[in-house]
């Protein structure tokens, strides 16, 4: 069974569904079923149109939910429109899902969360995460979205910044969790700057460009992850990092700023180094009071700690990070950096083990351990 298939598909087909007159919760449930019955079918006898035959089949067993409530008889009229089973329209609607999910029904949060789910491919596990809030929560709120949306038809889409920031955290979760979502999200990113003249449409694709450049050189042949300061800059895609900053800077032109923009604008200054040690780590704290302005997240406070212990050294780089709450993710990590860029190996090395307890994936647990055994041979030797 091809999950990556499957996960592929499901956006256009539940587009498909939608635009054909179905609620957005109704049209959910008829493709998981769908996608269910696939993973049972599939391996024994495989179709050779998987798209047509998932439309097929989700159309159908909507159908049957829309028979069973007689809240919703007046939808049996749509039986006569059932697709045959004929390859599906080539058409990605993905995009437009995107932009209909961002329902003005919808708290900004709410769509997010519930496009995430729904359209993006992420666990609540993982939205929960990128939100910074309880699993169970994050399960909440989106239960509440389907709830508000159902019975709904979508014909008001959303706005763009509900939008982009769902491609955001989409491209996010692929570039650095479990799902590879990050070239799809560029995919759409692309396709909306082309549609709308907008400088934050313009921003997101730009830091989409300059962090997917490093990509290569962010982790080693074995799997682990490459610091950023010592990543092989010869790995990066100079291609898309000279594409980014031409993006950008056309947008930061137009003297419209946002937070994607600013975060592009540092991404831009790494990028721009020939070496760790020439990055303009004092630009880069001014770029971050810029988005600690625009944002007031505690995140990007979190970065700017690093930032200024680059800047300023170590001791203020502490300075700042005693300001933020301690049970922030990866709070511990950063605390552990500057105390060993402090030489202080002890506490360094204590913190980076209790950071590996706390990572959020494999991969980023088994770096700060190995950081954590690194400074303890270092003190023994």
């Amino acid at each position: 069974m091809n999950e990556v298939l499957l996960r592929s598909l499901t956006p256009s087909v539940l587009g498909i569904l939608v635009r054909r007159g179905a609620d957005f919760a109704a049209a959910e449930d008829a493709v998981q079923d769908a996608l269910v019955e696939a993973v049972r079918v599939w391996p024994a006898d495989p179709p050779r149109d998987p798209k047509g035959w998932l439309v097929t089949v989700a159309w159908r067993r909507f159908l049957d939910a829309t028979r069973a409530d007689a809240a919703r008889r007046r939808r049996e009229d749509l039986i006569d429109e059932e697709p045959a089973p004929s390859p599906a329209s080539a058409v990605d609607d993905t995009l437009l899902l995107y932009f209909l999910c961002a329902h003005p029904s919808l708290t900004p949060s709410s769509a997010v969360a519930l496009t995430l789910r729904a359209v993006g491919g992420l666990t609540t596990r993982q939205i929960a995460q990128a939100y910074l809030v309880p699993e169970a929560t994050m399960a909440q709120r989106i239960s509440r979205a389907k709830r508000t949306v159902s019975g709904v038809r979508f014909d008001q889409p959303g706005d763009v910044a509900t939008v982009l920031r769902v491609l955001y955290l989409v491209f996010n979760e692929g570039y650095s969790g479990d799902v590879d979502l990050a070239t799809e999200a560029i995919r759409l990113t692309r396709r909306l700057a082309a549609a709308i003249d907008h400088p934050e449409v313009a921003g997101l694709l730009a830091l989409m460009l300059l962090h997917h450049a490093r990509r290569a050189a962010r982790t080693a042949p074995d799997g682990s992850l490459v610091p950023l300061a010592e990543q092989d800059r010869r790995r990066w895609d100079t291609e898309s990092i000279a594409e980014g900053i031409g993006i950008l800077q056309a947008a930061l032109s137009r003297d419209r700023l946002g937070e994607f923009q600013a975060q592009a604008a540092i991404a831009a200054l790494h990028a721009d180094a020939p070496t760790a040690e020439e990055t303009d780590w004092v630009q880069i704290v001014e770029w971050y009071d810029e988005l600690a302005r625009l944002t007031d997240s505690p995140v990007v406070r979190l970065n700017r700690a690093v930032a200024v212990g680059e800047a300023d050294g170590p001791r203020a780089g502490l300075a700042a990070l005693a300001e933020l709450d301690g049970s922030l993710p990866r709070h511990t990590a950063v605390a552990a950096y500057l105390h060993e860029r402090d030489g202080d190996l002890a506490t360094a090395a204590r913190l980076y083990a209790e950071a590996a307890h706390k990572a959020p994936n494999l991969a980023e647990r088994d770096h700060l351990t190995r950081q954590a055994a690194r400074l303890n041979d270092r003190r023994r030797t």
